[in-house]
């Protein structure tokens, strides 16, 4: 089962010690199975509660992860495995659709927001001991989510979703228990899961967000504690959560009200599908909101609402760390809140030209495509390193599939943000622009003849 490798040790901590030695070293590679605790415990000579407690260490500490009955594998690494070092570089002369980051030229200016803020904060400085929700942060972010039929519930405010969701999970979860993450999905997310401990479950999705079967087979047959589903603008699909889809998610999490729910509506700011949010029937939840797309990602801020239980945690852990967001920042997003420094309507409608206008086009040139919302545009493909580097080759620097991916087919990610708004032109003459004409052809060669199975 270990190959040569032979662990050693009488107690948990010499035990555990030894599992991390030879992971360290290459000995145990990631997905090899470890010894029953019974198995392991006669070999060693010592009581089986002695290897449980080295095992449960080496959960904790995200070395190793539990699947029941299946027995305890070596945990693959984020630290050398991270699907953001799955990317490609753009060189000279390469146009870059794979970054997943918004159009500069949409984003607000944010000089002014920052001297208002300085202004005030110049007449009362920050101090120690003041509530880690800016006032008027908090009273904004409330009214929007009211706007949207959010259910009730205190906010709280992190460094982005990703915070926000790394939060959520630890105050809820111990390692070992299982997750359901959407297939495809947010890499970053992907990576996360794993790295706490947790086993990701993967979930398929279509145009309209996760399928409400599998989100039932993850809960009953793989155990998740946890469901995590992106509201619209899928990362990296462009999915978008329907009415009728919300109704019958809403069906299944309202059986399972122990589990928790995580909604991640980063797409708020820059799409014109309204929001169906889940929560309301399940007894934990979470809704997060990030700035990132719609203000800029450098502004590093998330609202969040949920319910009590979840939000009081999650804030008493952070006193205990950064001890809260800077209300600098808070007091900026919420100028430019106030301000409407942003007007979703046309954010929307820019990237929703250039999107329907690449999804158009590949589908006259016979590609599947997907994008019902957001900056992206998924296309499987059937080589998904050959069709990278066949667009590398024609000028485009595309994102491979294999960040966003479990166990769905190759594909690859365009992030329709890095065609310029000249690319697209008018509604109505979006079909004969040259920029999305020349991609869709680029991607039409590369892409190959359609997988019999790579999309939800």
């Amino acid at each position: 089962m270990l190959g040569e490798y032979r662990i050693e040790g009488r107690r948990a901590s010499e035990i555990a010690a030894s599992v991390e030695r030879g992971v360290g070293a290459g000995a145990l590679e990631p997905g090899r199975l470890l010894p029953p605790m019974r198995e392991l415990a006669l070999v060693l000579g010592v009581n089986a509660n002695t290897v449980a407690a080295a095992y449960r260490t080496l959960r904790e500490r995200g070395v190793i992860e539990t699947d029941g009955r299946r027995g305890s594998r070596v945990r693959p690494r984020p630290a050398t495995t991270a699907r953001g070092s799955i990317r490609v570089d753009a060189p000279a002369g390469v146009r870059d659709v794979s970054n997943g980051s918004p159009d500069p030229a949409l984003l607000p200016p944010l000089h002014e927001a920052f001297a208002e803020v300085a202004r005030r904060y110049a007449e009362r400085p920050g101090m120690y001991g003041e509530a880690p929700v800016d006032e008027e942060f908090g009273r904004l972010a409330r009214a929007a989510f009211d706007a949207d039929g959010v259910p009730a519930g205190p906010i709280g405010v992190t460094s982005g979703s990703l915070d926000a969701v790394e939060r959520v999970l630890a105050a809820h979860l111990r390692p070992g228990d299982a997750v359901a993450v959407e297939d495809p999905g947010w890499g970053s997310l992907l990576d996360l899961v794993p790295s706490l401990g947790l086993r990701p479950v993967p979930v398929l999705v279509d145009d309209e967000g996760p399928l409400p079967e599998e989100v039932e087979r993850a809960i009953r047959r793989d155990g998740a504690r946890a469901v995590i589903i992106t509201d619209r603008a899928q990362n990296p699909t462009g999915a978008c959560v329907t009415e009728e889809r919300a109704r019958e998610l809403r069906r299944v999490l309202a059986a399972h009200p122990d589990v928790l729910l995580v909604e991640d509506d980063h797409g708020h700011g820059i799409v014109a599908q309204p929001l169906h949010p889940l929560a309301g029937d399940t007894g934990r939840w979470v809704l997060v909101r990030s700035v990132a797309k719609a203000y800029g990602p450098d502004l590093r801020i998330a609202a969040f609402t949920g319910d009590a239980e979840t939000v009081d945690r999650v804030l008493g852990r952070q006193r205990l760390g950064p001890g809260w967001v800077s209300r600098l920042l808070q007091r900026t997003v919420a100028h430019l809140w106030a301000t409407e420094a942003v007007d979703p309507a046309v954010v929307a409608r820019s990237y929703g030209k250039r999107r329907d206008g690449l999804v158009r086009a590949l589908a006259r040139r016979g590609v599947e495509a997907h994008g019902r919302s957001g900056m992206n545009v998924w296309v499987p493909v059937a080589d998904e390193t050959g069709a990278v580097a066949r667009l590398m080759a024609d000028g485009w620097a595309v994102a491979p599939g294999a960040r966003f991916r479990m166990n769905t087919g190759p594909a690859v990610r365009l992030t329709v943000s890095g065609l310029a708004v000249g690319d697209v032109g008018d509604v109505e003459g979006i079909e004969g622009i040259e920029g999305i004409e020349a991609l869709a052809d680029a991607v039409a060669r590369a892409a190959g003849p359609a997988p019999a199975r790579s999309y939800g």
